[in-house]
């Protein structure tokens, strides 16, 4: 005798603090899912009713209060399907814990505590979370699903306690943030805790931007074998089916679905286009604005505020000056032209002479240097953060990660800014995106792909005078900052001149502290600037 069952993996995209409209979210997709795919069981991401992660939120004693009542209104608004769902927990003595509840006909059936806590790159639920070592498996129509919450498919423990309770098939609740290699982790070990317990899993995962983290989605199901049978798409709110058969002596996943899969700079590109839509609606913008220099930087930025937002909402601000190059005015012009956003130009010779005439007598006896080049844009970052109060319009950055790492960038000017999507793409990575964004049609003018990059901020400047080549400076960057490799192992590793490393991380270090003051961005690396890498700024530590 045999019975098939229909799990519904919803990877949906909840608003963190916002439990009503995870509320309505929930119980929306749940419904969806029985109606159209006739769901018996509906699996959500991890903490699902807060949106992940909450952070200090989780302090907030009146958020649980929040979370009873949300569960409450779900187990009284759907009872005619299976609801599995993420939530953070408080209990009599104050001790929080993250959850999975198991809702059948209206009532909380069964919870699970996680029992695997991350405690490093951009985790820290240590700090907010007690753990358990207690397995929960619940029957249902005959088949034992064994509940798991993200951290805990990672490690051997949770999946061998659940087959030893008895369960058939493992259902892993996720909010698993995006990095370049992500999702073939994400298979691996899968596979490998599959390979130890010979039974199916199925993964469900997050979507969507939630400030300087973007999730994936890419939820999949995978047979007792470790073959991947349903696989669903990247960067998009889906109900995804999967059947479940429950034969004699097993319970299989039979084949579904396999959506295709972003590759290399389409994953890239989709992942930022994501963090800048998710930043700017969930957080209230009517829209952008940004710096359009004639560069590479703000090019690529402007095409991909376009992709995330649609024209109407973006803007963009030409600000020449004296060494503004007219190619530079005329490829800014037309970018702007051919996406069609809203375009300006607004010269900054005016400001900046008074600017240098107000400080006239304190600079007097000083000879000119990069202080005259920074006030060019700390005027233009003025001027962009005006607008940006008149309009109500959120200013994008345009600085990217090897600018960051090593400080060619100008505090309270071009580092100005509400959200700055390139900050963790290398300088590398934004030409191939360039070159990717143009695949169907120019965009971005070939020129601004091909020209020598400068700042522009005084004559005949190249980026190059004062920084080593990019791909040599990224390598640098990565095998330092992501890596944790010492000079010496980069030398050793690439060949490069060890004064030049040296120099590369001595500027890396040194401009922390711009760093802390930078505006957020979408992390794409294993290892990005800000809550992913905590150095002190004030430190004499050195190899």
């Amino acid at each position: 005798m045999s019975e098939q069952l229909t799990v519904v993996m919803a990877q949906i995209n909840p608003v963190v603090g916002d439990i009503d409209g995870n509320v309505d979210l929930i119980i929306d997709s749940a419904r969806r899912a029985k109606s159209e795919q006739q769901a018996d069981i509906v699996v959500f991401p991890e903490m699902t009713l807060t949106g992940y992660p909450p952070e200090d939120l989780l302090f907030r004693e009146a958020l649980y209060e929040q979370v009873k009542k949300a569960l409450s209104s779900i187990c009284e608004q759907v009872q005619d399907v299976v609801l599995v769902l993420g939530y953070p927990m408080m209990d009599e003595l104050g001790e929080r814990f993250n959850m999975a509840a198991w809702i059948e006909n209206g009532q909380i059936q069964a919870s699970y505590i996680k029992q695997n806590l991350p405690n490093y790159s951009v985790f820290d639920e240590k700090r907010y979370f007690a753990a358990s070592e207690q397995p929960c498996v619940v029957e249902y129509k005959g088949v034992r699903f064994g509940l798991l919450i993200c951290e805990d498919i990672w490690k051997p423990s949770p999946a061998s306690q659940s087959v030893k309770a008895g369960a058939d098939i493992l259902l892993s609740l996720n909010a698993s943030p995006f990095s370049q290699e992500k999702h073939q982790d994400r298979i691996q070990v899968v596979n490998r805790r599959v390979s130890e317990v010979k039974r199916p899993v199925i993964y469900v995962n997050q979507v969507g931007g939630q400030d300087e983290l973007v999730f994936d989605g890419g939820s999949f199901a995978t047979c007792a074998e470790g073959d991947v049978q349903v696989q669903g798409g990247e960067f998009g709110s889906e109900l995804i089916p999967v059947q479940v058969l429950k034969q004699a002596d097993s319970v299989v996943i039979l084949p579904g679905e396999k959506q295709p899969l972003y590759q290399d700079e389409a994953r890239i590109y989709q992942a930022l286009v994501t963090g800048v839509k998710d930043y700017v609606e969930k957080n209230g913008f009517g829209g952008v604005v940004l710096g359009l220099s004639g560069g590479i930087d703000s090019a690529l930025t402007l095409a991909l505020a376009v992709d995330a937002l649609g024209a109407d909402k973006v803007e963009a601000v030409m600000m020449p000056f004296r060494y503004t190059a007219d190619i530079s005015i005329e490829d800014a012009e037309k970018e702007a032209n051919t996406l069609g956003v809203k375009y300006h130009s607004i010269p900054i010779e005016s400001v900046y002479a008074a600017s240098e005439s107000a400080l006239a007598d304190r600079f007097q006896g000083y000879e000119e240097d990069v202080t005259e080049e920074n006030m060019q844009a700390r005027i233009r970052g003025m001027l962009l953060m005006s607008i940006s109060n008149k309009t109500h319009k959120l200013v994008l950055a345009t600085s990217n990660k090897s600018e960051v790492a090593v400080g060619y960038s100008t505090l309270y000017g071009d580092m100005v800014g509400g959200f700055s999507p390139l900050k963790d793409v290398p300088k590398t990575w934004v030409y191939r995106l360039a070159v990717y964004r143009n695949r169907d049609g120019e965009v971005i003018p070939e020129r601004v792909i091909t020209r020598a990059p400068s700042a522009e901020l005084r004559p005949d400047q190249k980026d190059q005078d004062s920084l080593p080549d990019y791909e040599v400076l990224d390598n640098v960057i990565q095998a330092f900052v992501e890596e944790d490799k010492s000079p010496a192992q980069i030398v050793e590793a690439f060949g490069y001149d060890e004064a030049e490393v040296r120099r590369v991380v001595g500027m890396i270090t040194r401009n922390e502290y711009k760093r802390r003051q930078a505006a957020p961005g979408v992390k794409i690396s294993p290892r990005a600037f800000g809550r992913d890498r905590r150095y002190p700024i004030t430190s004499r530590y050195s190899e």
